[in-house]
């Protein structure tokens, strides 16, 4: 396990989110319509707020009132309250509130996509990018074959590596859309 993922500038942050399996996920949930360092910064705004990422607390607490105490913990605070919930709520109900069995359960690489397939606003670029940090700064070989070509968070290993990623993510985007053309 690393010491610390470098996707944020907070060095308790990025402690946090490579300490706490419910943590890492929590920030994946919330890393939608925002900058990578705020949705990974995000657990720890509510660790500090709740005084805890336990599953359990998390699924029995109306989280909306927690992400709206300002500064806000993301700028859409009501469905990613309620993200986050359902995020809780499925991981205490199948992993009895131990979120690294998502991926410690998984026997193979079709089992581990299940799994995260099954997670709360989980897709499947969300899918790459967990798949991508757990194979590469976690080890877990399940995860080896979700491992996209394209650059990922899994590649982050510094602060500098992640205003690279951030830059080659823009190039591919921009490269996506190109190819994806105009909507029908």
């Amino acid at each position: 396990m690393p010491e610390r993922l470098h996707f944020t500038a907070s060095d308790e942050a990025n402690a946090l989110i490579a300490a706490d399996p419910m943590a890492l996920l929590v920030g994946f949930v919330l890393d939608q319509q925002v900058t990578v360092q705020k949705a990974f910064v995000g657990p720890l705004a509510l660790k500090e707020r709740l005084g805890t990422l336990d599953a359990a607390t998390l699924a029995a607490t109306d989280l909306e009132p927690v992400f709206r105490e300002k500064p806000a913990i993301h700028r859409f605070p009501g469905s990613m309250a309620q993200r986050v919930h359902e995020l809780a709520v499925h991981i205490r109900d199948r992993y009895d509130g131990d979120a690294a069995r998502v991926w410690n359960d998984a026997a193979d690489e079709a089992e581990l996509r299940a799994n995260l397939t099954a997670l709360p606003g989980v897709g499947d670029m969300k899918i790459k990018a967990i798949g991508a940090v757990l194979a590469k700064r976690y080890g877990v070989t399940a995860a080896e074959g979700l491992v996209p070509w394209h650059p990922t968070l899994g590649d982050v290993d510094s602060a500098a590596a992640l205003t690279e990623y951030q830059a080659l993510k823009k190039v591919h985007k921009r490269e996506w859309n190109t190819l994806a053309g105009p909507p029908a």
